[in-house]
């Protein structure tokens, strides 16, 4: 039987190549190994999106077409709709009174993204919600409700992992139940850099290429990417460390990143001439994909399908989960009330023996009694045998 992994994405956009080399194409090969369930996290997208739920609402059918266009196999992955599992926000309000604020507050990944979200949550933090500061408690909820064993993230997720397995380890100890700690699998890139040379790729900071694409926006941003800032002339010898064209280069032409790399730095190749290598291998890599994204477009009967059927089975595993939790938790109450029932029944027997205690004590007290009588009788009766004697004695 295969094990199970969890993963998720946050429907708040298209999927660009930071998605795909980051965290996609790594669970393209693990639908083969292992049993997958993909959540589309609309609910945990509303956390910093809730002023624009618009936003979510389209970007969902429009995610799973790119997960099915990339070569996510509906036939070996479970892909479903976070809001239509109402057990995971059971789960939530469950765990919620296991974790203190200063626990969720101290954990690195929601530090920092409060840190980056200072627009939305106040320079300080001050406005954050505690929908936001909480969601390390519902993501918990979503890996234990699905009995997710290994968990696909970069490293800048571990604390995020390591707080679901500090819950279920509480909850476990406490109801008696038998929920499994996930583990990490960590992916090699778990974050693309942005065509601005930004650490990060994301539609609001405008530096993306997205996988949907077309050939003349890929020229376009391709044509406007960073590059060594100190290069002047199409012959000067470059750095191509500090160059986004050959960040790019690596990732779709393998085959020639070499000669690439050598040109740069010897100053043989021009940044317009590399940057249209590049377009022309990108267009390439993302072609396979524009392809089958038409397919889906013309055939979104098929994409409902495959989210009701994935939803649907969702829901019966987590009604399940929520079985399995309710039965552990009646019968660790059951235990508990068969436990003070045999307490309350220890301190009755102790309270008749105390009271056999007091009855035994009067009897003994009686009994004293009535020895110091028949000893005093015993000291009377030899006194008068003693008189007796002596008069016998004075008599004879």
């Amino acid at each position: 039987m295969k094990k199970r992994i969890l993963t998720g994405i946050r429907p708040t956009g298209n999927l660009h190549i930071g998605h795909y080399f980051g965290a996609v194409q790594n669970w393209i090969k693990l639908q083969d190994e292992y049993e997958m369930f993909i959540e589309i996290a609309d609910v945990q997208a509303l956390t910093d999106n809730f002023n624009n739920p618009e936003k979510i609402r389209k970007s969902l059918k429009e995610l799973t077409i790119d997960l099915l266009s990339v070569g996510i196999d509906p036939s070996k992955v479970t892909i479903f709709i976070q809001s239509m599992i109402p057990q995971i926000a059971e789960l939530t309000v469950f765990y919620s009174n296991l974790v203190t604020m200063s626990r969720l507050y101290r954990n690195p990944t929601v530090k920092t993204e409060i840190a980056q979200k200072k627009e939305l949550f106040g320079n300080q933090g001050e406005s954050v919600t505690y929908g936001f500061v909480g969601y390390p408690i519902s993501q918990a909820a979503d890996i234990t409700c699905f009995k997710g064993r290994y968990i696909p993230v970069g490293e800048d997720q571990l604390p995020l992992i390591e707080q679901t397995r500090e819950i279920v380890r509480k909850f476990n100890s406490i109801y008696n139940s038998s929920l499994v700690e996930p583990e990490a699998l960590l992916t090699k890139e778990s974050r693309i850099k942005g065509l601005d040379g930004n650490e990060k790729m994301g539609k609001s900071l405008g530096n993306a290429i997205y996988l949907m694409d077309d050939e003349q926006t890929i020229t376009k941003k391709i044509m406007s990417a960073l590059t060594d800032t100190q290069k002047i002339k199409a012959n000067d010898p470059a750095n191509p460390d500090v160059c986004m064209v050959y960040y790019y280069h690596k990732l779709v032409n393998k085959q020639n990143v070499n000669t690439v790399c050598e040109e740069c730095k010897k100053g043989t190749r021009g940044c317009v001439n590399c940057k249209k290598e590049l377009i022309q291998k990108m267009n390439e890599f993302l072609n396979p994909f524009r392809e089958k994204r038409k397919y889906y477009e013309n055939n979104m009967n098929e994409v409902d399908n495959i989210l009701k059927k994935g939803t649907k089975k969702a829901q019966e595993e987590s009604l399940q989960t929520i079985k399995e939790i309710k039965k552990d938790t009646r019968e660790s109450a059951e235990r508990n009330i068969r436990l003070e029932l045999k307490l309350d029944n220890i301190y009755n027997n102790l309270s008749e023996i105390r009271l056999d205690q007091k009855d035994i004590s009067k009897v003994l007290n009686r009994l004293n009694e009535k020895v110091a009588l028949l000893e005093q009788a015993l000291t009377d009766a030899q006194k008068r045998i003693e008189k007796l004697e002596q008069g016998d004695k004075q008599n004879g």
